[in-house]
């Protein structure tokens, strides 16, 4: 994996966060794994490809994503994490992902993102690469999300 394409991704999250209402996100630990990852609470998986293919995949506890959709949605209390909810998680990483494709074009690579794909449950993996991959653990106002980056240059 190519270092440079892994800063677009947290330039993103501490762009766009406190843009929509969250305090200034901190990067509170980076480290590498392994193919998989093990679900939170709530994962959700965005796909890039063109000139570069692999996986960004948000994952957070059900208490974070019910945080993160109560900002969204102005302070409106979220007591269970329903249809709602879910839609306003998705909604964050489609904001966040194609900031990142911004960032990304403006290093000269085209980059198209997929629909997000949100799941639910914990303690269950995830496939998010064939090798190993990034993960850059942000605190958002003491709400953990984990943001892994498996994203390489398509040659």
């Amino acid at each position: 994996m190519d270092a440079k394409l892994v800063n677009p991704f947290i330039d993103a999250f501490m762009t766009v966060m406190p843009q929509i209402g969250f305090p200034t996100p901190k990067r509170t630990k980076v480290y590498l794994q392994d193919k998989n990852a093990t679900s939170l609470g709530v994962v959700v998986m965005v796909g890039f490809t063109k000139q570069m293919r692999g996986n960004v995949v948000y994952n957070m506890n059900e208490d974070t994503a019910k945080f993160i959709a109560s900002t969204m949605m102005m302070g409106m209390p979220v007591a269970e994490f329903d249809a709602m909810a879910q839609s306003a998680i998705s909604e964050m990483s489609n904001m966040l992902s194609a900031n990142a494709a911004t960032n990304l074009t403006q290093m000269e690579l085209e980059v198209d993102i997929s629909t997000p794909s949100l799941t639910i449950g914990e303690g269950f993996s995830i496939k998010i690469s064939e090798s190993q991959y990034l993960t850059v653990e942000m605190d958002l106002g003491g709400h953990k999300i984990d943001i892994a980056i498996a994203v390489d240059r398509n040659v």
